[in-house]
């Protein structure tokens, strides 16, 4: 019988956690890690595969909500994994504390946590609702900061167009603003992107740089010459719904060759935009594969944000992945991999470097460029390292 399903209860647990000597870590994830299929379940789940190869074990704790259900695979890079579902409000506007902090208030995780000395991870201001507890305030508390999260909710109420989630996020950013000061009794904050480390560093100290922890071993980018542009993301989320409409309505219409947008549940007004152009076609709701094969066929990877918040995952996958890469500045703002992309903010001169790019072949001198830049800044093993130190975790 495997080792934890002879873990039966809170005091065979906690008599083996005090009889092993072990490295152990309690994580406590803001959303269901697997599939990594965006930026934040991403960062969580490969930060999990290489501290178990670091040799540490990790508790994990895992919120679910929007009927996403267990996941049988966390189990092989976890000791534990314990579910809870997240509390709804039917008035999200009430209330000091934000709506996506004390949702994830939970009784049954807070006694969890008092089972051992072992040092917590919290990912996300989401998670923080116990971290300055009296009875774990002794305990070494480290904080992944996924974003400075007031910003990322100011930049939501911007490219949201209902007038009652603008409401929401407006009020939620402040009350993150206001909550944010929780991180100064933590022992460290493990910022995300080097813009959103120094201000974090400059209100609360102790933070460092921790770069996403991502899917990618080796830079897979193909030679030569693809033969279509292609911007993807998750369409559902306003922030990219817009950042596709721009190229679809101001660069795609200016460019000589296919465009392809890809992604899930886009919505009727981009749908629309794109049935206006036949050289623009929709891939919508297509399998994780389908999605990196495009990634790689393509000749240019478009990107474009209007959030200079954290660093995409999707660029760090257009890196590994594609073959060339236009964004605008929001995109590669203080990320380090400016020199890899070309860069522009105005749609004319987009639309003119995407042909640009056309003119040439994807070389092994590119190749190589990234290889050095991406193996340096983006190296999981590294930064897992990173990571355990600042957890006080002894690393052989």
């Amino acid at each position: 019988m495997e080792l934890e399903q002879r873990i039966t209860n809170a005091n065979e647990y906690l008599l083996f956690m005090k009889n092993m000597k072990f490295k152990h870590v309690h994580v406590v994830a803001f959303d269901l890690p697997f599939p990594p299929n965006y930026g934040g379940s991403t960062d969580m789940y490969f930060k999990l595969v290489h501290l178990q190869k670091l040799g540490i074990s990790v508790t994990l704790h895992v919120f679910l909500y929007d009927g996403k259900e267990k996941a049988p695979d966390l189990e092989k890079v976890t000791f534990k994994t314990i579910y809870y579902s997240r509390k709804r409000y039917k008035n999200p506007f009430f209330g000091k504390i934000p709506y996506i902090v004390k949702t994830r208030k939970n009784e049954e995780l807070f006694q969890n946590l008092l089972l051992d000395n072992s040092p917590i991870l919290f990912e996300g201001l989401h998670t923080t609702y116990y971290i300055n507890h009296p009875l774990i305030k002794d305990r070494i508390r480290v904080v992944r900061a996924h974003n400075v999260e007031h910003n990322y909710y100011s930049a939501l109420e911007q490219a949201e167009d209902n007038f009652f989630k603008k409401i929401f996020f407006m009020i939620e950013a402040e009350r993150l603003r206001k909550y944010e000061s929780v991180l100064h009794e933590v022992n460290s904050i493990a910022g995300i992107s080097p813009a959103e480390t120094n201000y974090l560093n400059k209100a609360y100290g102790n933070t460092e740089y921790i770069p996403a922890f991502h899917s990618n071993t080796d830079v897979f980018s193909r030679l030569g010459k693809g033969e279509f542009v292609l911007y993807h993301g998750n369409l559902s989320v306003p922030e990219n719904n817009r950042a596709a409409l721009y190229l679809v309505e101001e660069v795609f219409p200016l460019v000589k060759r296919p465009c392809v947008v890809s992604g899930s549940n886009p919505s009727k007004k981009l749908i629309k935009a794109i049935s206006k152009y036949d050289h623009i076609t929709l891939r919508a709701n297509i399998p994780t594969k389908e999605i990196l094969e495009l990634i790689e066929s393509a000749h240019v990877n478009a990107m474009v944000t209007f959030q200079s918040t954290g660093i995409k995952l999707k660029l760090l996958n257009s890196l590994y992945r594609g073959r060339f890469v236009v964004a605008n500045s929001h995109m590669v703002k203080e990320t380090q991999v400016e020199d890899l992309c070309y860069i522009s903010d105005k749609s004319v001169e987009y639309a003119s470097l995407i042909e640009d790019c056309f003119m040439q072949d994807f070389t092994e001198v590119e190749k190589a460029k990234r290889i050095i830049i991406l193996s340096q800044l983006f190296n999981n093993h590294e930064n897992a390292i990173k990571l355990a130190k600042m957890l006080q975790l002894e690393i052989n």
